[in-house]
């Protein structure tokens, strides 16, 4: 096996494992709260986006249709979101947050993002700004092979 290939395996795998243990930590905050990752995704997304095509929910939140319809009906037996009918277009049904979903929100936001701020003190700024141009490049230059 080349250096290249050796460093490149060693990236992956170190890649790897610090995304699971940021996203075990981020996600602790979440199970509090009754939310899986994917639920409070979905939540976050309408509260700061504004309701939303089923359709590019999942595309957002990189979630298969057949998986996103089910997260989608746990959300909405809890009250937090709801299915608006689009008058012009039967074929398309937006979700929308409400009351009660913003109200979920704005008591679990706060501390999700002082949580994640905490997670990700252990880099400097300068050391952030790098980490995300660097994987922001990686992530394009995939997506452009596929």
């Amino acid at each position: 096996m080349g250096k290249d290939t050796e460093r490149a395996l060693k990236l992956f795998i170190v890649l790897s494992r610090a995304s699971k243990v940021v996203l075990e930590e981020a996600n602790k905050l979440t199970d509090t709260y009754n939310l899986n990752p994917t639920e409070f995704a979905v939540l976050e997304l309408l509260y700061h986006k504004g309701r939303q095509p089923i359709q590019k929910i999942g595309q957002k939140i990189l979630l298969r249709s057949g998986s996103m319809t089910y997260v989608v009906d746990k959300l909405e037996k809890k009250g937090l979101l709801e299915r608006v009918f689009c008058q012009e277009d039967k074929r398309i049904t937006y979700m929308s947050i409400t009351d009660e979903g913003k109200k979920r929100i704005e008591e679990i936001f706060p501390s999700h993002e002082e949580n994640i701020k905490s997670i990700m003190s252990a880099l400097t700024e300068e050391e952030q700004e790098t980490a995300i141009e660097l994987l922001r490049k990686l992530g394009l230059s995939v997506k452009s092979l596929s």
